[in-house]
This record gives C-alpha cells, structure tokens and sequence, in this order.
C-alpha cells in the first residue's frame, strides 16, 4: 500500500523544496507542475532554477523508476553541483527509495533509476540513450555543438529537454531558440524584481559598480550585445531591400575546414557605396564544392585571405578570378569601421545571417582575458567578418596607404588620428 507521504510527493514536486525549508515562488510552483517537454528557463541570478530543476530531475528519478537524468554543463564542476542539491534535497526527505550507488558524478537507486552529472565534451556523452530528462545548466554557454549532439538522446524515448540559464548575449542556441517563435518552447522569464530574496538596494549598488548592460543582462534576462565588440555600429549597414543598385561585382574569402569558409559578396556602386548582397558559410565542405557554387554566381574579382595560397590557386583554376586579399588585421578593421560610419557600406540583412551574427559577437577582450601584449580582437566569430575586411581592404588600399604615412587624405602631412571608432577627427575626414 502507498504511504500517504509517498503519494503527495508522487503528486506534488514542490513538497520536496518545502522537504528543504524552501518556500517555492509562484513561478516554481507552476514549473515544477508543468508537463511542457520542452522547456526554456530565463531566470535572474539567484533566483533559484538550479534548485528547482534539481526537484525535477529527483522527482523524475524517484517517481519514474528506470529513468536516466543526465545533468550537463559547460564543465563538470558546474554540472555536479547541480547534483549536489540533487543529493540535498533527497537527504531532506524521509527516503522512499535506497540508493544503491553514490559518487560526486552518479546518484544510482534500487528502482533502476540513475543521475548522472556529465562534463561539457561532446565526444564524451553521445552514447547515453534512453533519457528521461535532460537539463543543460546555464545553456547559454554551453557550445551549440555540444547541445546539437545531445538533442537525438531524446527522440526514441520521447523524454523531456530543459535548458536554464542566465542570458549570454545574442548568440548561441539558447539565444536563438528564445527568439524563434515557431520553436515548441514553453519560455519562462524570470527576471529579478519576481524573486522576494534579491534586495533593490542590492541591486541598485550592482548597477552601480558594474553598469546598466551587465544588470540587464545578469537580473533583468536581457539578451544585451556584449560591450567591446569590433563593430559596434554594423547594425546602421542592415537594409532589407533584395535589389542593389549597379556595379562592380566583388567578393571577399576566407577559407576554413574545421572553422567554416566564409564568402561574401556584392557589388561596389558609382557612389562608392558597397552593398553585400549574399554569403556562404559552411563546414567541412571540400573548396570544389565552394568553387563551383561561387562560379555559379557570374563573374565577380574576388579577394581572399593571402594566407591561403594553395586554396586561391585551385580556384583559379576552376575559373574564378581571385585576387590576394589585405591581412593587416588592425588596418582592415578601421577600414570596415571608416565604411560603417560614412555609410559607405550596406549589407542585405536577410541574405548575409551569417554575417550579422557574426557582427554582434567578434569582439576585443576584457580586461581579465587580456595579456600585456593583447590588443587585438578575440579570434572567434571571425569568418564572415574576415571576408568582408579582405574585401574592403583592397578595395579600399589608396586610403590605408594614406593612413599609414599619417595623412588620411592627400593634405600636408600631420600626425595620425588614433585608430578609434569614436575618433569623430578621423571619420570627419573621411567623410
């Protein structure tokens, strides 16, 4: 016969958080008793998801014998500190179930249910079939590889999927699953004023010691562009017309196999306007495959990394008119920007995604990540872009050649403005 106690925390998951000496907020209470298979956690720092999807996954495990719960994170120690109000919460119940095994990673019962604390290697998970529950812990950080290798766990037995997280920036799947509306997500958002045990005042001295955008993004669940980024105004180059006006058809390349080739393309107007008007970006794809697709674009003069001097041959050799691209990191950088704030250049937002994701992601390092002698931009997120700088570089070589003697336009020589977005000096010449 079923004890009265077993049978309310069978019907009632919360019980286990009050098992705790926890109240649950409202919106733990509706999660906790949502059946949604797929769910998507917006939470504030400190509101309490990592306790509350530890409920879940030892409900499932109690409740549902056999059951595997796989906990996954970035790294292991994120991941087995998940486990570790797993193992809490059990030990504030009255144990309607012995566990049979024990250890920081594996929490196993004599139901046949296990779970499993797992570190963020995708090579090192993708055997585990047969999940009940999947929890990915601050999903936002978590690499979309890794997500994209574990989601198949989940199609045979139809188990549940449930990422929480604070926000990361507008990148990543996490990210991109919040935002596309046609995704079957059940999104909870739960930004802090909803948690009665984050203080205003607490919070008002976090907005003044680190900024509006990091309390936006680490209280407020706002998926803010990150400070620092290279192109902090690409977002003015976005238009949403499908027909450039007339030109010079040109292209930039930047080649990769394991990173992903990048080209972009466009034509450079009688204004001396560029309009990127189309992209590829792909993977492990063998440059034939890339070399037959740009031919069937018609004749452009292409400009590609001069590092790859095999790869720029063989697409000469398919037929392509290919030139050495510009690979002065910094210089091509302020050519872009000069292009972005004189409004030289325009990219067709919906045929270059690619591209505009990239914008909202490349850029230079903290403080903290930054050694002595690192000034330039973290190498990430820097494919389509460096197909874009290779581009605008050569194009625009007479004016980088003028900069480097310090003299951005054919005027007597003075000193060289900075090198700086918000150097209005530098923008005003070019203008």
């Amino acid at each position: 016969m079923v004890s009265p106690h077993l049978l309310a925390l069978g019907l009632d998951p919360t019980l286990i958080l009050r098992a705790q000496g926890l109240t649950p907020d409202p919106w733990q209470r509706e999660l906790l008793l949502a059946p949604d298979p797929r769910v998507l956690l917006n939470c504030s720092r400190g509101a309490g998801k990592s306790r509350t999807c530890s409920v879940l996954a030892l409900h499932a495990a109690l409740f549902q014998p056999g059951s595997l719960v796989l906990l996954l994170a970035r790294a292991l120690r994120q991941a087995s500190e998940l486990l570790h109000y797993v193992k809490q919460a059990y030990q504030a119940l009255q144990p309607p179930v012995p566990t049979v095994r024990r250890s920081l990673t594996c929490l196993e019962w004599s139901n046949g249910s296990r779970i499993l604390a797992l570190p963020g290697r995708e090579a090192t998970i993708r055997s585990y079939q047969g999940v009940r529950l999947l929890l990915i812990d601050e999903a936002a950080r978590v690499p979309d590889e890794l997500y994209y290798s574990v989601r198949p766990m989940l199609n045979v037995s139809r188990g549940r999927l449930i990422c929480l997280s604070t926000p990361f920036g507008a990148r990543g799947f996490f990210w991109k699953e919040w935002h596309d509306a046609a995704a079957p997500w059940k999104r909870v958002c739960i930004p802090w004023h909803q948690c009665p045990r984050i203080d205003p005042a607490a919070l008002a001295e976090e907005r003044r010691a680190m900024g509006a955008a990091w309390v936006a993004q680490e209280y407020e669940c706002s998926f803010v562009t990150m400070e620092g980024l290279v192109y902090p105004q690409f977002a003015d180059t976005l238009v949403e017309c499908v027909q450039a006006p007339p030109g010079r058809a040109v292209g930039g390349i930047d080649f990769g196999w394991r990173n992903p080739f990048a080209a972009v393309w466009g034509v450079l107007d009688g204004n001396d306007v560029l309009w990127i008007t189309g992209e590829r970006h792909a993977r492990a794809v063998p440059l034939h495959v890339h070399a037959a697709a740009l031919r069937d674009l018609g004749p452009i003069t292409w400009y590609a990394d001069p590092a790859g001097r095999t790869e720029m041959e063989e697409l000469r050799a398919a037929g392509l008119k290919v030139l050495r691209g510009t690979n002065a990191l910094r210089a091509g950088i302020t050519a872009v920007n000069a292009r972005i704030h004189t409004g030289r250049l325009k990219v067709v937002r919906a045929r270059c995604p690619a591209l505009c994701a990239e914008a909202l992601l490349y850029r230079y390092p903290t403080g903290a990540e930054r050694t002595a002698s690192e000034e330039n931009p973290l190498d990430a997120n820097n494919h389509a872009l460096a197909a874009l700088r290779y581009l605008i570089s050569r194009l625009d070589e007479h004016f980088l050649a003028r900069l480097r003697q310090g003299r951005p336009e054919a005027q007597p020589r003075d000193r060289a403005p900075p090198l700086l977005v918000d150097n209005d000096a530098l923008w005003n010449r070019l203008s």
